[in-house]
């Protein structure tokens, strides 16, 4: 759960959530309203195209929601290492899925294959925060972080903790904040958006390798 991450720990998280919400403003831009990190709309997305014929854009959302399922398998995989690298790992692994996704992008493939990339990308990022084989903290998907937050709230109002649904509140502010930049990232350069987008996750990823290499030192 975020708030057990500490507030060095949300802070880590808060920037991944922007990368991905700074990833997923440039794809729904880019494809006219479709994600890369939050399936729950592609999945209303496509049975709303599928109920009005729209196949393509039908085939679309599977694709992407598929994808993303493909992405979080693949970070699974490569997470199966020594609990002290794992978190690198993972956020190497949707780091290069990203750059192949940027590169998908220039001549000559046009970007045939960029939007399903991206989706793995943010697949894979989804299980950099795992407990028990499980997912702890969702980086992408905000409907079950606003229901924390809430609940939260309402303890902070009835008497209890004051402070434990701020770690909800920084993640999805960041994933908004990082959408709004990437739509408009997207209006001034385009698909040459994803190379910012891979910069910053390198340079998250670099963190992560760093805090891997102290633990291993201690």
């Amino acid at each position: 759960m975020a708030a057990s991450l500490g507030w060095r720990g949300i802070g880590y998280a808060g920037g991944l959530t922007g990368i991905a919400g700074f990833v997923d403003g440039v794809a729904f831009i880019h494809l006219g309203g479709y994600f890369v990190s939050f399936m729950s709309g592609n999945s209303t997305r496509a049975a709303a195209d599928l109920a009005q014929g729209w196949i393509p854009e039908w085939l679309l959302a599977v694709e992407l929601v598929g994808s993303f399922v493909l992405g979080v398998m693949v970070g699974t995989v490569a997470g199966r290492v020594r609990d002290t690298r794992r978190r690198t790992v993972v956020l190497s692994t949707s780091s290069a899925l990203l750059l192949l996704s940027a590169l998908s992008s220039l001549p000559p493939g046009g970007g045939t294959v960029t939007a399903p990339l991206m989706a793995a990308a943010m697949g894979a990022m989804n299980v950099t925060y795992t407990r028990g084989g499980e997912v702890a903290v969702g980086l992408t998907y905000m409907t079950g972080t606003l229901v924390k937050m809430g609940q939260h709230l309402t303890t902070a109002l009835s008497g209890g903790s004051r402070t434990m649904w701020i770690p909800y509140a920084v993640l999805w502010s960041m994933i908004t904040l990082g959408a709004l930049a990437g739509a408009l990232t997207y209006r001034w350069i385009g698909l040459d958006s994803l190379w910012v987008a891979c910069a910053a996750l390198a340079g998250w990823t670099a963190l992560a390798a760093c805090r891997d290499r102290r633990v291993r030192r201690a």
